[in-house]
């Protein structure tokens, strides 16, 4: 099985390399069919596998390594993006990524996780999407610019956790995500929020308060990982598929709990096989939430976000 195949996906793997085995046959008729049939049966059964996958199963694609970043939907939906580095207090956080552009024509802000795609230089260099205290300030900065000229604020959440080295604990973390949810909540621009791989503790949350937050549809967003959850409910992280299941953390899951307003559907087989497909799914739900919340005055949509978190949890117990 390759390195980048998930465990649940062998079947598709096996038929893939059926049809490796035929295409390096001479060229028929009867060969062409055969590709042809081969290739209609892995979309079929990836499509079948995809439409039924566990909680857990969606922890693995949403930690895939091949998942869109930030940086992979700036190049295919935004223009003129401009970096913004730094929190003027003690570094650059390459985990995070700040950066105006435009939209659709239109001046925002774009704040990200960044867990670095591609090869294993990159992700070390991202530092795996874990962000330290300067990064959530660097955000905060940039949001603070955006609010002063006013642009709207487009966030992607992507990230296991905040940084949890001792470091991050000597610089604030904790202080720095908790101003962070406090003064997004403050803000008057528009804020849309994108949940598109891990949305994972207080390192989601730090830059994920806004009017609309949409989830794709094989991310996942949670309190804890499963197998954290697993360790301290159960003393064994191998019990983490029962904790992924426990922690409601999948996209149908939160929209019915009203923790996300929306559902962005991804290519079939997941937003790592196709990240140009991914983008184009993403663009329309995108542009019609930051359309609706546009459309409010400041105050409104200030009271609207702040309703909105407020009834988050109030939810029936069975």
């Amino acid at each position: 099985m390759a390195a980048d195949t998930l465990e649940f996906e062998e079947p598709i793997t096996l038929l893939q390399k059926e049809m490796a085995a035929v295409a390096s046959l001479p060229s028929t008729p009867e060969r062409l069919r055969s590709i042809a049939s081969l290739e209609a049966r892995i979309q079929e059964l990836r499509a079948d596998i995809y439409k039924h996958l566990t909680p857990w199963q969606r922890v693995s694609v949403a930690r895939h390594p091949n998942r869109p970043t930030v940086l992979d939907y700036v190049d295919r939906l935004f223009t003129e993006f401009v970096e913004i580095h730094g929190d003027r207090r003690f570094a650059d956080d390459h985990a995070m990524v700040t950066g105006f552009a435009r939209y659709h024509g239109e001046p925002v802000l774009i704040v990200g996780h960044h867990k670095g795609g591609g090869d294993t230089k990159q992700k070390i260099f991202r530092n795996f999407g874990y962000a330290k205290p300067e990064g959530y300030r660097k955000a905060m900065r940039a949001m603070e610019l955006a609010q002063k000229f006013g642009r709207a604020i487009l966030a992607f959440v992507d990230t296991p956790a905040a940084f949890p080295g001792i470091e991050s604990e000597e610089r604030g973390i904790a202080e720095a995500i908790a101003v962070n949810l406090r003064d997004m909540a403050a803000l008057t621009v528009p804020v849309i929020v994108i949940v598109h791989g891990e949305g994972g503790s207080g390192g989601a949350l730090g830059i994920a308060v806004g009017d609309r937050i949409l989830m794709h549809e094989n991310a996942v967003y949670s309190v804890i990982p499963p197998e954290g959850c697993a360790a301290i409910l159960w003393r064994s992280s191998e019990r983490k598929v029962e904790a992924a299941d426990a922690l409601k953390l999948t996209a149908p899951d939160l929209l019915k709990l009203g923790v996300v307003d929306e559902i962005v559907p991804e290519p079939i087989g997941g937003a790592h096989i196709d990240h140009a497909a991914a983008a184009a799914l993403l663009d329309g739900p995108l542009r019609a939430a930051l359309s609706a919340s546009s459309a409010h005055d400041a105050d409104t949509r200030l009271e609207l976000r702040y309703r909105k978190f407020r009834q988050m949890g109030s939810v029936g117990i069975a």
